[in-house]
């Protein structure tokens, strides 16, 4: 019986590291654009490959152009489950690399999810997403500089400079309010998205935000499906911290979760417990209880995304339930 055909990408800006991992092992250095891939898997036509690669963003369109049109199974990593799993590691290099990945994939392939291409829209969607987040962390040090600003007076620059700092954050919030109307009207060409983001917004605490992020994220929910894993995603579930019976400290959220969508539902939730409605008094009867405040609104981001997910499934806008567990 032939071995099954074993390929794993080391994906940078400019080249592709390549192990294949067949009967003989081999590597090979293409360049990371869609002919030069094109033509490396013309060799492989009569082949059902399995392709492993890490997600390196955008360095990997032009490998997700090629393959979505053939009929290999590709899994594209996240690179700290790959790092995680290779134990004591000395040295590294893309070469390197490409064999760790074609390894990982050659063990795992069965226990993680196959790559799918994502529609237009949520191509779309991630691009004008990645801009917008580009664009806030800029503002976020242009408002910093302002500050020291003060400390340039004896010099006579500090006028000159909080000029051109006002110029620049007046550009951006240009940019910031285009950006957004893009993706505002990309989600009210795509029906059953544009249906999806009036039902998030339905949830108490749920801006505009987290419901692009939300579409984003579980690409109008059919990569992740379930509250639980969605939760999990996010970093809003408490895990336990127990070994026998000498070691039980309190239950603590992971760090390994999407640090960026964990801020936006951080937000929600402040601005849910602000408002009149259950998940307030839901926050207020925890920490009454004795609660720690961090650990109640923590609990409020959970439940935020479990009835984003509910309203969502159910096809159903939000509607208020005081008797709430």
């Amino acid at each position: 019986m032939q071995k099954q055909t074993i390929i794993g990408i080391d994906v940078s800006a400019a080249t592709l590291d390549i192990c294949i991992n067949g009967n003989q092992q081999k590597s090979v250095v293409i360049k990371n654009e869609q002919a030069a891939i094109r033509k490396f898997f013309n060799s492989y036509q009569k082949e059902c490959l399995i392709i492993g690669m890490e997600n390196t963003g955008r360095y990997n369109w032009a490998l997700y152009e090629v393959l979505k049109d053939l009929n290999h199974r590709v899994y594209v990593i996240s690179p700290l489950h790959l790092k995680k799993s290779m134990g004591l590691v000395r040295g590294k290099n893309d070469r390197i690399d490409a064999i760790r990945i074609a390894a990982f994939t050659s063990k795992n392939y069965t226990e993680i999810p196959e790559w799918k291409p994502s529609s237009p829209t949520v191509q779309k969607l991630k691009i004008l997403l990645t801009e917008r987040n580009a664009r806030v962390k800029t503002r976020r040090q242009l408002f910093k500089q302002q500050h020291d600003y003060a400390k340039m007076k004896h010099l006579g620059l500090d006028r000159s400079l909080q000029k051109l700092n006002l110029q620049q954050l007046n550009l951006i919030d240009k940019q910031l309010a285009h950006i957004e109307n893009e993706i505002e009207m990309l989600i009210k060409t795509d029906e059953q998205m544009n249906q999806q983001a009036k039902l998030i917004r339905s949830v108490p605490g749920a801006g505009k935000v987290l419901t692009w992020m939300m579409l984003a994220k579980t690409e109008g929910f059919t990569t992740i499906t379930e509250p639980r894993k969605m939760a999990c995603y996010s970093g809003v579930v408490p895990f336990s911290n127990q070994s026998g019976t000498s070691l039980k400290g309190r239950e603590r959220v992971s760090s390994f979760a999407d640090k960026a969508i964990k801020a936006v539902l951080h937000l929600a939730a402040m601005s849910a417990i602000r408002l009149k409605n259950e998940l307030r008094e839901y926050y207020l009867r925890k920490v009454a209880e004795g609660k720690n405040k961090m650990s109640a609104l923590n609990a409020v981001r959970n439940k935020i995304v479990h009835r984003i997910f509910a309203v969502v499934k159910n096809q159903i806008p939000y509607k208020p339930n005081l008797l709430l567990s």
